[in-house]
């Protein structure tokens, strides 16, 4: 059986986790607008891997005999500047759900939960290659910088991804 504090913490990283979901699929959005159709179609496997993620904290908590508690998600932004800007927003974004996901770990440690510690630690191997992706096409990306064809190369490379 899930403690109400822990259970109450893996209820709130779905939520997180929903929202980035959300926040990828608006920045995928955004780049197919801006014919980034490549880079659009891996922010969308993205946004289709942080609702697995979503989706996987969801299942943990029910299996553990807890309650999930879904909440509203915040509106993610529309705009994001330029290519570079949107990438830098998934790196920072990627770094931000890492604190969290160690947050969690951390909390999970301090129940003596070592079902919730050994489930985490799934996530915090993830968060370091989430991480290394976005810092990789961010460094990209910046190295390219204004030459519009090496950026179409790089969006066309990325748009290779598969689900």
């Amino acid at each position: 059986m899930i403690s109400q504090n822990m259970q109450n913490a893996l209820n709130a990283h779905v939520q997180a986790e929903m929202y980035s979901s959300y926040l990828y699929q608006a920045m995928s959005a955004w780049c197919t607008s801006q014919n980034y159709a490549g880079f659009g179609r891996w922010l969308r496997v993205q946004a289709a891997e942080e609702h697995a993620h979503a989706l996987k904290l969801l299942d943990f908590v029910l299996d553990r005999g807890g309650k999930a508690e879904l909440k509203a998600i915040d509106a993610p932004p529309a705009e994001f500047g330029t290519i570079v800007q949107v990438f830098e927003a998934v790196l920072k974004h990627e770094v931000h759900v890492t604190q969290m996901v160690h947050e969690l770990f951390a909390k999970s440690r301090t129940e003596k939960d070592l079902a919730s510690e050994t489930f985490l630690q799934w996530f915090v191997a993830e968060q370091v290659q989430e991480e290394a992706t976005a810092s990789e096409i961010v460094g990209k990306l910046r190295m390219v910088g204004d030459r519009p064809g090496a950026a179409l190369y790089l969006d066309k490379e990325y748009g290779k991804r598969q689900g």
